[in-house]
């Protein structure tokens, strides 16, 4: 069973991944959001904003626990 450092830094790891996840799914949807307005579809485009937002919100929680995984 690995030692609790290495587990910790597959963790921090793991989580560093699902954060670069974050903002590329957060650029995407920015790049659509954009589209959709240019493009007269801007019904949808709050939407999509507040999507990207849930993503931000969500991006800080996950940088802030991989910060408390590294100095512990």
């Amino acid at each position: 069973m690995p030692d609790s450092s290495d587990s910790k830094v597959a963790t921090a790891d793991a989580l560093t991944l699902l954060l670069h996840n974050q903002h590329a799914l957060s650029a995407a949807i920015e790049e659509i959001t954009k589209w959709l307005s240019e493009n007269g579809v801007s019904i949808v485009a709050p939407n999509a904003t507040s999507a990207m937002e849930t993503l931000d919100t969500n991006a800080q929680a996950i940088t802030d626990s991989i910060l408390r995984v590294r100095q512990s």
